[in-house]
């Protein structure tokens, strides 16, 4: 134990905070002035603490700034940044859902970096509608009357029913009261908006005869829900959107349709399961439509609702709509992004999204083969890797159920311990670009659906800097 000269003797050897930052320029201009002051002081604080505790510390200004930087340089970053996605969920809410196309980035850089038109009309000189090209847009590929976009699905949904049904009652059937990523859940979205929700049905089967029961003088809409993340199988009965259609027409109420994901297209001449497009959901007499730029559509994160002209001028006026409204940045991704639909024929080559839901199987296995000599070098006799199929899913609450075949590196620890594949994770989750897998069934799985083939140098060069 030290004597109390001593340890007044150990803390008056201590440097000084200003003392070390002066030696420290680099790493200031590095990390920051205010970040690594504090930290020698809280690194100070330690030291005194450990003196007066009756420890004997090495005192060492070197030491210290290197104890210093070390611990900065291992604290957890909250920068966003990009990283391979290899978990098989070609839009994984985590990592970003859907990669944006060449042309819509290209559309974002141009008027990020300077001024640009966003309500200003060129042709008159006065203000302009930041929304009328987008709007026509929309309108073009789906044959809706007019249409709006606010920054996503669930807003679409809030200001819909804020705008059409607050202080009124909305039947939605109880197989549909679902809940979205991140916990939200369709009921909560109505009590925010400020309607009433009338559950009908039941979870597997719900009649038309249920809603009609339902619908009273305080009734202000009738709403249908895609049901997203999961599906109901069996025994299991729900009215087309055609009668629903009609009975809200008889009841001269709206009817709306949250698609959740949205599409476009028609995903059978794709060789992909058949889903719902917004122009057919109109085509059977929704009103209204709301669905997701993000998932299926390939494009940033936005909601977008399509319908009859005189709802949607009731939507545009809502105060709420300003809050909603997106930013330059998104609206030019998201017009670029539906200008590719324009030529169908040639989507799976334009869009990221259904490029890699429509990738190869031989082409995914070949580039899976090539990959994996790299990781047998870079990981040693610790691990085995081998190439394995894999099942692919969408992703987002797109088809739900459906899965797409595909390959993955399938790697095992040697000493058949889940510690070992933990590490492996973790150490490839610290590399310069992230590499995210998946850990199923005493394995580490890679799935090579989402990593372009250009892709596959820029994962090979770091391999090196493993640290495991």
């Amino acid at each position: 134990m030290n004597s109390e000269s001593q340890q007044q003797a150990q803390l008056r050897q201590l440097p000084g905070v200003n003392t070390l930052l002066e030696d420290m320029a680099g790493d200031v201009a590095a990390l920051g002035h205010a970040r690594v002051k504090q930290a020698l002081r809280d690194h100070l604080s330690k030291l005194r603490k450990a003196i007066r505790s009756g420890e004997t510390p090495k005192i060492c200004a070197e030491t210290i700034k290197a104890q210093v930087i070390t611990a900065l340089a291992s604290l957890p970053t909250s920068n966003l940044m990009p990283v391979f996605n290899l978990t098989g969920i070609v839009l994984h809410s985590n990592l970003g859902r859907a990669n944006l196309s060449a042309s819509a980035i290209a559309a974002v850089q141009a008027v990020a970096q300077g001024a640009s038109n966003l309500e200003f009309d060129l042709t008159t000189g006065k203000r302009g509608d930041r929304e009328a090209d987008i709007e026509a847009i929309i309108c073009e590929l789906t044959g809706a009357e007019a249409a709006t976009v606010v920054n996503n699905n669930a807003a679409a949904v809030l200001l819909a029913l804020n705008t059409l049904a607050m202080g009124h009652e909305v039947p939605v059937s109880r197989g549909e009261l679902v809940e979205i990523g991140g916990s939200f859940r369709v009921p909560d979205i109505m009590a925010r908006a400020g309607c009433a929700l009338r559950e009908v049905g039941t979870t597997n089967r719900t009649h038309l005869t249920d809603y009609e029961s339902a619908i009273g003088k305080n009734t202000a809409l009738l709403m249908k829900v895609h049901s997203s993340n999961y599906r109901i199988e069996g025994f299991t009965a729900t009215p087309t959107e055609g009668a629903l259609a009609d009975l809200a027409a008889d009841y001269k109420i709206p009817f709306m349709i949250d698609l959740g994901s949205g599409n476009l297209i028609d995903f059978k001449v794709l060789g992909l399961p058949e889903e719902p497009t917004v122009a057919h959901t109109l085509q059977n007499g929704a009103d209204l439509v709301t669905f997701s730029g993000d998932k299926l559509l390939g494009g940033p994160q936005a909601g977008l609702i399509a319908g009859r002209a005189d709802l949607i001028a009731q939507l545009k006026v809502n105060p709420l709509k300003r809050a909603l409204r997106l930013d330059k940045m998104t609206l030019a991704a998201l017009i670029e992004t539906l200008k590719l639909y324009r030529h169908p024929e040639q989507l799976h080559k334009t869009l990221p999204t259904l490029r890699l839901i429509t990738r190869d199987l031989t082409e995914i296995r070949t580039q899976a083969e090539s990959l994996r000599p790299h990781f047998i070098e870079a990981l040693g006799s610790a691990y085995h890797v081998d190439v394995g199929d894999a099942l692919s899913q969408i992703g987002s609450g797109s088809l739900p159920v459906e899965t797409l075949p595909s390959a993955a590196l399938t790697i095992r620890a040697s000493s058949g311990e889940d510690s070992d594949l933990r590490t492996l994770h973790q150490a490839l989750r610290e590399l310069p670009k992230p590499v995210i897998g998946r850990l199923h069934d005493g394995a580490l799985r890679l799935d090579i659906r989402c990593l372009e083939t250009h892709e596959s140098l820029g994962l090979i060069d770091q391999l090196s800097e493993l640290r495991l």
